[in-house]
């Protein structure tokens, strides 16, 4: 029998909830707001009543070729997404169902290269990306961001299947399915949520990368990361145009994550105890 909850305990847990959730909003929201603002009002000091003024999306439309970054952005993160799920939808199968006796040790060790600094292998790389001819090229960061991502999406993906029961793909081989059969048409149809929230939170970090777009990428395959950036200059910070760019590099994905929210969530809860 569940427990009742009065009312009073809700209301205080609804507060304190959007309290949390306004502290870790209010840097985006200030954003916003800045990039509203004149360079004087920018630096004046705190506050939360813009002037209204567009002229800082003018000038820094007028600045730097928004659209080219953009396109650029889009490429990169979706297209390391994709090849991310080509690689670890397999592995993490394999992980799950079929596994052998160092299985843990591979998921701890690809953990583990999380935990390594990136400019520890910042020299090494960009150097095999030079001599490849790679740097500076969308080919290039979708490359390094797939593998900067796939322990990440393979740990989760392999999360999501160890929630499925082993039956039900005995059964499809029982019927004669085989591996790719098996995969396809048997486990991706029921792990859709984990999936679906793997490749959006894969997109994201994707996204926001500017460790590694910034340092391999400079005029042709640079992405709103870089494109931020180049607004920060020998001369100073112009905040309000430095905020109007950053409006307009997170606004396409935080529109996104505002509209698959409830798909993100339930994929990151599946196979949570109800």
């Amino acid at each position: 029998m569940a427990r009742a909850i009065s009312t009073r305990r809700k209301t205080v847990t609804t507060v304190v909830a959007w309290l949390v959730a306004l502290i870790i909003f209010f840097p985006i929201l200030y954003t916003i707001i800045t990039s509203f603002k004149t360079e004087p009002e920018a630096i004046a000091g705190i506050s939360l009543i813009p002037s209204g003024t567009f002229e800082n999306y003018i000038e820094v439309q007028a600045q730097r070729d928004y659209f080219r970054p953009f396109l650029n952005s889009v490429v990169i993160s979706l297209g390391s997404t994709l090849i991310a799920l080509l690689i670890s939808v397999p592995a993490a199968w394999s992980m799950a169902f079929s596994p052998a006796r160092r299985t843990k040790d591979i998921l701890m060790w690809m953990l583990s290269t999380k935990m390594m600094p990136a400019v520890g292998v910042l020299v090494p790389m960009y150097l095999i990306f030079r001599d490849t001819g790679l740097l500076d090229t969308r080919t290039g960061l979708t490359i390094v961001l797939t593998l900067v991502n796939l322990p990440i999406v393979v740990w989760m993906l392999y999360t999501y299947f160890r929630e499925i029961p082993g039956e039900i793909l005995e059964a499809a081989r029982m019927d004669g399915a085989s591996t790719l059969k098996e995969i396809v048409y048997v486990l991706t149809p029921m792990a859709v949520p984990g999936i679906a929230s793997t490749m959006l939170l894969n997109i994201i970090l994707a996204w926001n990368e500017s460790f590694w777009t910034i340092r391999l990428s400079a005029a042709n395959a640079a992405p709103l990361t870089a494109f931020i950036a180049s607004f920060s200059s020998p001369q100073g910070l112009f905040w309000a145009k430095l905020s109007a760019a950053s409006t307009l590099a997170i606004a396409p994905i935080l529109i996104m994550g505002w509209f698959s929210q409830k798909q993100l969530v339930r994929g990151l809860t599946f196979g949570a105890v109800k």
